[in-house]
């Protein structure tokens, strides 16, 4: 028996940051996965990844490219998930927002809430969210 590749999808997952804290967001029961896993805003990439994270951020928190700065794009990392069957490239990416009362969510998300991203590991997240997080934030205050 032979172990077939699994199917590679490309998505971006981009952190909003403010004020020393990340933004995760729940996601609701009307996407096609992870429901109810807190996740960063993310999507898939149908252009390239550059303009796909800035897409998804204004889709998903209404925010516009005056509203963020670009800290730090990561490598991508590779995710494969067994249980889906899909091995996942993601695309990590952090942003400075200025304005956090200008998020407005959409139906995506049910919830959202601002963390110090040290406290990371005590919420139920889409698989490898800390490790791709600690590709765009400083990983040893993830570590402390």
């Amino acid at each position: 028996m032979t172990n077939k590749p699994l199917p590679k999808k490309q998505v971006v997952t981009c952190f909003l940051e403010s004020e020393n804290e990340i933004l995760i967001l729940r996601r609701s029961e009307q996407v096609s996965s992870y429901q109810g896993r807190w996740a960063g805003v993310s999507g898939y990439v149908e252009t390239n990844a550059d303009k796909q994270a800035l897409a998804e951020i204004k889709e998903e928190t209404d925010l516009g490219g005056e509203d963020l700065r670009l800290v730090k794009r990561g490598k991508p990392l590779l995710i494969k998930d067994e249980r889906l069957g899909i091995e996942w490239r993601v695309h990590p990416y952090l942003f400075h927002i200025k304005d956090r009362g200008k998020i407005k969510i959409d139906w995506e998300h049910k919830e959202t809430r601002w963390i110090d991203p040290k406290d990371i590991d005590h919420y139920q997240t889409v698989p490898m969210l800390k490790e791709t997080l600690a590709q765009v934030y400083k990983s040893q205050r993830l570590r402390e």
